[in-house]
């Protein structure tokens, strides 16, 4: 689960100020004039003004226009905090977080996070989720998790959204509910979250939760892909492969089985593999066949090594070898492979080479 962070930037609302002094300091600040900005902060924010202490808050934070100071960015934050101000709330709680300006203490983050989150602020009710979700300075306890990433999923956060709907995909937290899994998934996913992207695409070519529809899936699995993730890039690749929902295409499938394979992805490895030992979407070319099998078994793909023993037992695609066929046998029985084979034959030389 990823953390949210205070917001580091300086846009601010200055309306309690009084119109004249925040204008003139937000136009000295726009100008690059910093200092001038700074000028007419300052005196707001020792006369209580939690709107300014916050923004020093946050130049103390980032070293804006002042020497970088953690310990005084605390120190202002927790002015604006005490008067009630959500933002601050949440970055002072951050801060006990993460130990920054102040020794870590999580059970004091709770406490701001959860005055903050009280006042609807978004990122402290994702914080919240975070911390009962992983047990973080308060016990575990997965229905508050999903109490809090509700509120902020209710709020248009994508990866509470995310969140909400794998804890309704798993039944953690929440009763199990493939239906309104997908809800959440496709609001997370429109907003481009990858992995609600992908999880849709798995939902609808199973038909969990939603009607099996094998375009959607690949429509889904394809944002996915395209935004990188190497697990949809290879269910991709299966599907022109399979031609499951899209019309068969095996030079489709090695592409997409490429770029989830320059990902270290094994199944797509293994699948490079049987295709180029075989002919398939591609000129049969034993030599890259054997590359992509033993990158596969490397990443410990048992079938991997099994299929180079029989390429090198057949002398398929490459010179028949037996001890090399006897050593890919042991490494495939090794990695747990359970298939039917034949016995492995002798080793010539009778030496045992460590396995994979």
């Amino acid at each position: 689960m990823n953390w949210k962070k205070g917001a580091a930037g300086l846009l601010f609302a200055l309306a309690s100020m009084g119109a004249a002094q925040a204008d003139v300091g937000r136009n000295s600040y726009d100008r690059g004039d910093i200092k001038s900005g700074l000028d007419y902060w300052r005196p707001l924010a020792n006369k209580g003004n939690a709107a300014a202490q916050l923004k020093l808050g946050q130049m103390y934070e980032d070293g804006n226009g002042v020497e970088k100071n953690l310990t005084l960015a605390l120190s202002w934050y927790r002015k604006a905090a005490d008067q009630g101000n959500a933002e601050a709330q949440f970055n002072v709680g951050t801060m006990y977080d993460q130990g920054e300006g102040v020794t870590a203490d999580k059970s004091q983050a709770i406490v701001w996070y959860k005055k903050a989150a009280a006042q609807g602020y978004l990122n402290a009710q994702y914080n919240l989720g975070v911390v009962y979700d992983t047990g973080q300075g308060v016990a575990q306890d997965k229905a508050q998790a999903f109490a809090w990433y509700s509120k902020a999923a209710e709020q248009g956060d994508a990866d509470a959204q995310f969140n909400v709907g794998t804890m309704y995909d798993q039944g953690d937290g929440a009763d199990k509910d493939k239906g309104k899994a997908v809800i959440w998934y496709r609001k997370a996913a429109e907003q481009g979250k990858v992995e609600a992207q992908y999880n849709l695409g798995i939902m609808y070519r199973d038909g969990e939760g939603v009607a099996k529809d094998g375009a959607a899936a690949f429509s889904w699995f394809k944002k996915a892909a395209e935004q990188g993730d190497a697990s949809a890039q290879f269910n991709l690749g299966a599907m022109y492969a399979d031609g499951d929902g899209i019309r068969q295409d095996d030079a489709q499938a090695i592409a997409w089985f490429l770029k989830a394979a320059a990902q270290n992805d094994v199944e797509a490895e293994y699948n490079l593999g049987v295709m180029f030992r075989d002919g398939e979407g591609v000129t049969k070319n034993g030599p890259k066949a054997i590359y992509w099998f033993e990158r596969a078994a490397e990443h410990r793909y048992a079938g991997a090594a099994y299929n180079l023993a029989m390429m090198y037992r057949d002398g398929d695609g490459v010179a028949a070898n037996a001890a090399k066929a006897a050593e890919w046998f042991r490494k495939a029985k090794h990695l747990g492979y359970d298939g039917d084979t034949d016995e492995p034959p002798e080793d010539p030389s009778g030496v045992q080479t460590i396995p994979i």
